[in-house]
């Protein structure tokens, strides 16, 4: 296969992925949270413990702008840092107890539009979905 043409269909997947995301995740936030937050946060959730510099790279938002929402992350009480015992100008973030209750409970109604939406699946193209999300995952996302 050609590179180029693949290229072109990873960019029509990812664009896929994010419209997919969006309505899978559509008024799954609390509405004391704003947008921004509640990414970060599930950022948080899947890849904890965290540095602040993570968040800032992985969401595209700048050092400041990030310790802004964390903080305000904090004052929720939805995260906590943890200064790292070797280097104690470093900081993770990890969710907070109320914190983790919120996540789970927005997992489960995201699982909920997941498993609506693949209602119809049978169980060989489940597998050949959990395969391919495999591959991509070590081959393109890793």
């Amino acid at each position: 296969m050609d590179k180029s043409t693949l290229f072109y269909k990873l960019v029509s997947f990812t664009s896929s992925v994010h419209r997919v995301t969006t309505e899978l995740t559509k008024d799954v936030r609390s509405d004391y949270l704003t947008q921004v937050q509640y990414k970060i946060l599930e950022y948080i959730a899947v890849s904890q413990p965290v540095t602040p510099s993570d968040v800032s790279e992985c969401q595209n938002i700048s050092m400041p702008n990030t310790s802004r929402e964390l903080r305000k992350l904090m004052e929720k009480g939805l995260i906590e840092k943890i200064t790292d015992t070797d280097d104690r100008r470093k900081q993770f973030i990890c969710l907070s107890e109320n914190g983790k209750t919120m996540m789970n409970e927005a997992f489960a109604f995201i699982e909920s539009r997941f498993l609506h939406r693949m209602q119809n699946a049978s169980e060989e193209d489940l597998a050949e979905i959990e395969h391919a999300l495999e591959i991509l995952q070590s081959k393109v996302f890793y």
